[in-house]
């Protein structure tokens, strides 16, 4: 099963790259089909296209909306409910669309995830891994990390942070209705994402006797095991971790 879906999602890049109109990309739009064939087949996380960025030096977001804050990196035309794990869906988009940054759908069976301010992970994950817990996949930007956990309802995220003293506004919840931009995709701060943590690379740690489960075949920690310490880390963070940095 596994060598039939690998020849069927090489002939789905081979005709993408016969359909590319311009060979000057083929670099950063091969490898953008290249992560959301692997999101969508390997991992089975619901993929869609972001809306891109518009003008000649690329500076502005493709929406109407002069003024947005993420610009280039969120879902517009199709919406956040087209994301998909259909091959065949998503070669057509990348196809018509070689450079859209890939984004995923959170929440439901694809993963959570919690982000907060670059430096504030940092110093979050050298607590993490001195506690030896097992940590999943992170993404990285040049502004914020998010550490991808099991899947979360809302309600259990809101009892999860009634409980708290107080939760830093730098710190988000990416659950369900949420989304995600995943690497390679270009940065709406600048620069590009990247995996901090790649997905199955080798834990850091050992892990624990009772594994929480997993979402697309990955294995993903729960929310409550690393909130503690990202609440502690943002809340160190200039302003009292107060401030939305994107």
């Amino acid at each position: 099963m596994r060598e039939i879906l690998g020849r069927r999602l090489q002939r789905l890049r081979d005709r993408f790259q016969s359909l590319r109109p311009d060979p000057g990309q083929s670099g950063t739009a091969s490898a953008l089909l290249d992560a959301a064939l692997t999101c969508a087949t390997t991992w089975q996380w619901p993929v869609l296209p972001g809306v891109g960025r518009s003008g000649t030096d690329g500076s502005r977001c493709a929406c109407p909306d002069p003024d947005c804050v993420v610009p280039g990196a969120h879902p517009f035309d199709p919406g956040l409910l087209a994301a998909t794990t259909d091959p065949r869906m998503v070669a057509w988009w990348w196809t018509n669309r070689p450079t859209a940054p890939v984004l995923m759908a959170t929440g439901g069976t694809a993963p959570c995830a919690v982000s907060l301010p670059a430096a504030a992970a940092a110093r979050a994950l050298v607590r993490l891994d001195a506690q030896g817990l097992r940590l999943g996949p992170i993404v990285a930007t040049p502004t914020r990390w998010s550490l991808l956990v099991a899947p979360y309802s809302l309600e259990r995220l809101g009892e999860l942070l009634y409980a708290k003293d107080h939760v830093p506004s730098s710190l988000r919840f990416h659950g369900e209705g949420g989304y995600l931009l995943l690497p390679p995709s270009a940065a709406s701060s600048g620069g590009q994402v990247r995996w901090e943590r790649e997905p199955g690379a080798p834990p850091h740690a050992r892990p624990p006797k009772l594994r929480p489960p997993a979402a697309g075949n990955l294995w993903l920690p729960e929310v409550e095991a690393v909130v503690d310490a990202l609440v502690e880390a943002s809340s160190g963070a200039p302003g009292g971790g107060s401030r939305l940095a994107y």
